[in-house]
């Protein structure tokens, strides 16, 4: 009985004998289709199975390798499998196949643990290496549009200039009194809980002074400004530019350094000492405050001691600061603003890395400063 399992197979039983004949052209390009059909190919009870391949009208390696995959299973199933009319050309790529048969378990290639981490911190370098060369290019931008603006102030834009005044400044004042009072509260607290042990109270109005108007009062307001202005700078700058609106305002023959950076730039600088100026006078009435709950020490005592053992310059030293705070502040919020690649998970993602930077940058330029007041003299 003779049964066509498709147009490249023919099977014929004959007891516990099977025969297999092969037609046709055994190639790549019918490959799918032979593949099918070799899938199908189940003996059933029979013992043995013989292939026959005298209808074989021409065969290439990917033709070979099916047969000779079919004849592999079909050991493998218990099957007793031979070839018969078995010609020359046949031969060749079918040996060949079978020599080639040589199952070898993929396994990934493993690198040891340092050389991850090596590779790890070297393109950590190099990635920051990269961001401080455009940082440092997008500062000379900057410094260049801030000088021909002050220079020609009509190229200010003055309504966008009170606005982010008011959003960097009016209303920022609230959280920045807040904590600068709670602040130099709990400074007064923990100093007079450790002056007390050498009967010293009274230097405690000189560790408040000296530490809020130093140090602490414009740290707090830059770090406050760093998180809740320059990451609105990154955001609304980042969204203006997944919305393609940067490349219009380009297209229009206008320049986003001067419409979006200088507005937000001068705001900050403008508004940051006054906020200082906020953060110093709320810091001294906590302190002030926590003095007489905690030491009996009047406000009237603490103002004079206060004017006595703290000089003007303590006062200045932390004015100094807040304008070149607020100029490192805005110009990295509106730096990674630009770096934006048009998504909102982009948006968010150099978002919070703004305020990162922005946040190392002004705890760096604070110890030179340090340095600098320390070498002065001041």
């Amino acid at each position: 009985m003779a049964a066509m399992n498709s147009d490249s197979i023919i099977i014929e039983r004959n007891g516990d004998d099977v025969v297999v004949a092969l037609t046709g052209r055994w190639i790549i390009e019918r490959a799918n289709d032979l593949d099918r059909a070799l899938e199908a190919l189940a003996p059933g009870s029979a013992k043995a199975v013989t292939i026959d391949l005298a209808q074989v009208e021409s065969l290439d390696t990917a033709g070979a390798w099916l047969v000779y995959r079919t004849v592999k299973r079909l050991r493998g199933e218990g099957y007793t499998v031979a070839f018969i009319n078995r010609r020359p050309e046949l031969a060749v790529l079918l040996d060949l196949v079978e020599a080639n048969d040589h199952p070898v378990e993929c396994r990934p290639p493993r690198e040891a643990e340092w050389h991850a981490v090596v590779a790890h911190v070297g393109r950590g370098t190099l990635e920051s290496i990269a961001e401080a060369r455009r940082l440092v290019a997008f500062l000379g931008l900057t410094t260049a549009t801030l000088g021909r603006s002050l220079v020609q102030p009509r190229r200010i834009r003055k309504t966008a200039l009170i606005s982010h005044m008011e959003q960097t400044g009016l209303d920022a004042m609230p959280i920045v009194a807040l904590i600068s009072f709670l602040v130099g509260a709990v400074l007064a607290y923990q100093g007079a809980e450790q002056l007390r042990r050498f009967g010293a109270e009274i230097f405690v109005i000189n560790l408040i002074g000296i530490s809020v108007l130093r140090e602490i009062a414009i740290l707090l307001t830059a770090i406050i400004v760093a998180g809740r202005s320059g990451s609105a700078f990154t955001a609304a700058i980042g969204s203006m530019k997944v919305r393609e609106e940067i490349d219009a305002m380009r297209t229009l023959g206008l320049d986003p350094m001067e419409l979006l950076v200088m507005p937000r730039l001068l705001a900050l600088m403008i508004t940051l000492p006054i906020l200082v100026f906020l953060a110093d006078m709320m810091g001294l009435a906590g302190g002030m405050m926590m003095a007489w709950v905690a030491l009996d020490i009047s406000p009237g005592q603490f103002l004079e001691r206060l004017g006595g053992a703290i000089p003007l310059w303590s006062f200045w030293v932390g004015m100094i600061k807040a304008p070149v705070f607020a100029f490192l502040i805005a110009m990295v919020g509106c730096y990674e603003g630009f770096q934006v690649e048009g998504s909102a998970e982009s948006v968010g993602k150099l978002t919070t890395l703004a305020v990162v930077e922005a946040i190392f940058l002004v705890i760096v330029v604070d110890a030179i400063f340090s340095i600098l007041f320390a070498y002065m003299g001041v």
